[in-house]
């Protein structure tokens, strides 16, 4: 049997020599043939060359390197599709998911799932607001989308042949792959662990600055029309409240009751422009997603490869 590990990574020179050994020293002992698939997205350090010495020293090691930087859901997409193995686990290379933890994957795999996803039970080196609002996120995906998605449980999974064909098959732009996964269906179990601190050097992925607000709503206008109801019900319930506010104004116009003009006006003004705007930009998150679709662009485009047959 064929193990394939895939793993996206970008400017991890300092991580790559300790994850290969782990790698090796976890995969080895069970005896099983071996692939490790590097996705190199774009990287500027010496990480490649890094790579090069090491495929030069054990063919099981093979590298793709993309065009330019594409993100690391899709660089993940991109060695499914060139992945051999009757099984296949996908991973980040920052060695906060412990390789070590692939022979128990490996245990559930061979009692019949076509999925192991692992869930954390707690996560070193990250501040608790980080934890706190990952948490929420997970939950408000999980709740507002239309079939299991479980929480706790990042970009570190085993999948059986059947599950990465279905996954490839896909052609979705801005791809939220562990919702991807828990989409297709199949038997899938968990596997609990702790996931550690970052081994060197500092994150690609900050929570504040962006790409992780981004990717929450990438995720959940994937799955989700949630946004878009909650934006219908909100207008609704501004109209119903609207509708009395005009009867009201006008039975106090009737009684002589002198209304203040201005602010009251501004008020209704403010709040239903606001209601306004939100809706759109919730429609727009929608229509961008669409227009990304429809466009047919390739998801990435592959520089070169190293250690496979007929590479470029």
């Amino acid at each position: 049997m064929l193990l394939s590990v895939v793993l996206s990574f970008r400017n991890e020179e300092e991580v790559i020599p300790e994850l290969i050994r782990r790698l090796r020293d976890s995969i080895c002992p069970l005896g099983l043939d071996y692939e490790f698939i590097f996705v190199n997205d774009y990287s500027l350090d010496r990480s490649l060359a890094i790579l090069k010495e090491e495929q030069k020293k054990d063919p099981g090691v093979k590298i793709i390197n993309m065009s330019r930087v594409f993100g690391n859901a899709t660089c993940i997409l991109a060695g499914l599709k060139y992945s051999s193995g009757d099984v296949v686990v996908y991973m980040d290379a920052d060695l906060q998911d412990p390789p070590e933890l692939i022979p128990k994957m490996l245990e559930e795999f061979n009692k019949g799932a076509d999925v192991v996803y692992t869930t954390r039970l707690s996560r070193d080196g990250e501040s608790w607001l980080k934890m706190l609002v990952t948490k929420w996120a997970y939950r408000i995906l999980k709740y507002s989308s239309n079939f299991n998605l479980p929480v706790d449980s990042g970009d570190f999974k085993m999948l059986s042949r059947r599950i990465v064909n279905e996954v490839i098959r896909m052609k979705e732009k801005n791809p939220f792959v562990k919702g991807l996964v828990s989409w297709v269906g199949f038997k899938q179990v968990p596997v609990y662990y702790h996931r550690e601190k970052r081994f060197a050097g500092e994150t690609h992925f900050p929570f504040f600055k962006g790409s992780g607000i981004q990717a929450f709503f990438f995720a959940l206008t994937a799955f989700s029309t949630l946004p878009l109801n909650l934006a219908l019900l909100l207008g609704f319930i501004i109209s119903f409240l609207s509708f009395f506010y005009l009867i009201a104004i006008i039975a106090m116009f009737f009684i002589g009751i002198n209304i203040p003009g201005w602010t009251a006006i501004m008020a209704v003004m403010l709040i239903l422009g606001g209601t306004q705007l939100l809706t759109l930009g919730l429609m727009g998150i929608y229509l961008g997603r669409v227009y990304e679709e429809v466009k047919a662009r390739p998801n990435y485009i592959v520089e070169s490869t190293v250690g496979f047959e007929g590479e470029r």
